[in-house]
């Protein structure tokens, strides 16, 4: 009864915490909102000032909202991968989904732009940066699933995702080399990852996806924590190892995928989230850490989302440079402290 009510009074705390950052993250920027406009706008659609309304409901609403998605999505994605591989550096980019994001995204600009000429603003759009990235995931992950049926090893299906990022960098390194400075730059900035470029419409589509995502990764808690013992015994539970694979995988293809394309690759927050809610809980019941994380993910992604747009600043930062400042040092930090990640 006593575990039980530590994990509610956490939840709930988390749970308040978000919801607090949520408000700030709305309020923080170059235009300052009080708190009252942003209430006025979240229940009445209006504020009294036609620019503060505009920028709650446009622009910040979406952005704070996409930050909690992006955030959640990848701290779970990572999770299920560390626990999938019994790997702490396993991330959910490690079946190689980013790098099939990337590129899509290189020969489209770098390969396409080439040849575009008068139809490069609508190669250049937005929807079809989402629709490159969104299918090099898609490749990757299909061959990622046709291996996990084909194989019984864990750690060839791991080495397998590293072999396509290594390929898929490969062959983006050589667009790299041979292209432009105004198709790099464009690449460059689409790499920092972004958080504020996606419209209503983009936003229902990723939230399809990460609903989607996140109900294949409850499904698949039970077979999770049955994996932390091996999976000779979780095959002597009754396990069916190669559909809990796919189950996983497919969970993490969705989440960290749809992320990915929509978004541009985030680093850190996948890999550092799962490992601070191990520290904080000291469990490995996935019942218990498959919200945690989700909400450890969220409320990270939040500040590092306000640390960019600080008023300060001329221009926001990268969103990818900020997680990557505090992601690393957590990593060093819980190496240092513990000596060894937990499981």
């Amino acid at each position: 009864m006593q575990y039980f009510r530590k994990y509610v009074y956490l939840l709930a705390i988390f749970t308040i915490l978000l919801l607090g950052l949520l408000l700030l993250n709305i309020s923080i920027g170059s235009v300052h909102i009080p708190f009252r406009d942003i209430f006025s706008a979240l229940l009445n659609n209006e504020t009294g000032i036609d620019t503060h309304t505009y920028i709650i409901l446009e622009y910040r609403l979406p952005k704070a909202i996409t930050a909690i998605i992006v955030g959640s999505g990848l701290a779970i994605s990572g999770l299920l991968m560390q626990t999938l591989f019994q790997n702490p550096l396993a991330g959910p980019y490690v079946l190689g989904l980013s790098s099939g994001a990337s590129l899509g995204v290189s020969l489209l600009i770098m390969g396409l732009g080439l040849i575009a000429g008068d139809f490069s603003d609508i190669i250049f759009s937005q929807w079809s940066l989402v629709i490159a990235a969104s299918t090099g995931s898609l490749l990757v992950m299909l061959c990622v699933i046709l291996a996990s049926i084909r194989l019984r090893d864990i750690m060839s299906i791991l080495i397998i995702g590293l072999m396509f990022a290594s390929l898929t960098g490969a062959v983006v390194n050589i667009l790299t080399y041979f292209s432009e400075t105004s198709q790099l730059q464009h690449y460059i900035f689409w790499s920092f990852g972004s958080l504020g470029d996606l419209s209503w419409e983009q936003f229902e589509i990723l939230m399809l996806f990460w609903v989607i995502g996140i109900i294949l990764s409850i499904l698949s808690i039970k077979n999770l924590n049955s994996l932390l013992l091996g999976e000779e015994y979780a095959n002597s539970l009754g396990v069916n190892i190669k559909q809990n694979r796919l189950l996983v995988i497919l969970a993490t293809s969705l989440l960290a995928g749809s992320i990915t394309a929509f978004c541009g690759p985030i680093a850190f927050i996948g890999l550092a989230v799962p490992h601070l809610i191990r520290q904080l809980v000291s469990i490995t019941n996935h019942v218990i850490l498959l919200p945690l994380v989700a909400l450890g993910g969220a409320i990270l992604m939040l500040i590092c989302d306000m640390i960019t747009n600080l008023p300060i600043l001329q221009t926001p930062l990268p969103i990818n440079a900020i997680t990557s400042l505090v992601g690393a040092p957590v990593i060093i930090w819980l190496l240092i402290k513990k000596q060894k990640f937990l499981f």
